[in-house]
């Protein structure tokens, strides 16, 4: 495992786990956390030898609570504007990267903390955990994509009763709403993350996995015929895949398959 001053990352067979490591303040966004954030999903982008990820907080208490406000009370205007441009470009990192991510909510999800489950793929919470979308209630506004992302997933309505009230939901109600996929109880919540991550990484091609990532994400923007274009040219991509003939090898032999991404 290697530790930052903000993150701590680790690799074990296929899955890679970051730890947002700021548990003396909840786990906050500042600026060092954002960059090396940042960084981290840079260099996963590149590793193949990694095929999903992983993001949780330090402790049980926080998964994120949001920005570091007492960082934030200490910038001028403009250095405002300039973190939340970094934050909203961090954040469709995380959603673009083609591999799947994870978030494992082990506790408070406030503000950027939502945001950031929300650029997720797959949202898992522990049964203690709670999560909103809070700003309203200091005046400002989710900046980090919460108005685009949340409505998407929950729906306009319940993403405005969310954000115009500010209101915190627990782990039952967030799966009510469509908010998480999965909850768990506070000990068992990483190992249920992470092992299905590891079923992904297991059984599934990753080029497979991309580009139903890039179909997915890409065909929620456009009307149905646009959609099913591209469904149709991510197909494509995979047709000449040496893991696709494998898959088909593997089956007439009554095997699991081994997938390269190629």
């Amino acid at each position: 495992m290697s530790q930052t001053s903000a993150i701590l990352v680790s690799r074990e067979n296929g899955v890679c786990t970051i730890v947002l490591n700021r548990p003396e303040r909840m786990n906050a966004i500042n600026r060092l956390l954002l960059r090396e954030l940042r960084t981290a999903f840079r260099e996963l982008w590149a590793d193949d030898s990694v095929r999903a990820i992983v993001v949780t907080g330090s402790g049980e208490k926080a998964f994120c609570a949001g920005a570091d406000l007492k960082e934030r009370a200490e910038m001028t205007p403009n250095e405002v504007r300039l973190f939340l441009k970094e934050i909203r470009e961090t954040m469709s990192e995380i959603e673009n990267i083609p591999k799947p991510v994870i978030a494992a909510i082990n506790g408070l999800a406030l503000g950027g903390g939502t945001e950031l489950a929300l650029a997720c793929d797959v949202r898992f919470a522990a049964e203690h955990a709670q999560m909103g979308l809070t700003e309203t209630t200091l005046a400002i506004i989710p900046g980090a994509g919460g108005t685009q992302r949340l409505p998407r997933l929950v729906g306009k309505g319940r993403a405005k009763e969310l954000i115009f009230s500010g209101r915190k939901v627990l782990a039952p109600e967030a799966l009510q709403l469509g908010l998480i996929e999965r909850f768990a109880s506070s000990d068992q919540l990483l190992k249920a993350a992470t092992d299905w991550a590891r079923s992904v990484v297991d059984n599934t091609g990753p080029i497979a996995i991309s580009q139903a990532k890039f179909a997915i994400n890409r065909g929620l923007e456009v009307d149905l015929e646009s959609g099913l274009a591209l469904e149709a040219k991510a197909y494509e991509v995979t047709i000449p895949t040496t893991d696709r003939t494998e898959a088909l090898r593997a089956f007439a032999e009554k095997r699991k398959p081994n997938y390269t991404g190629t």
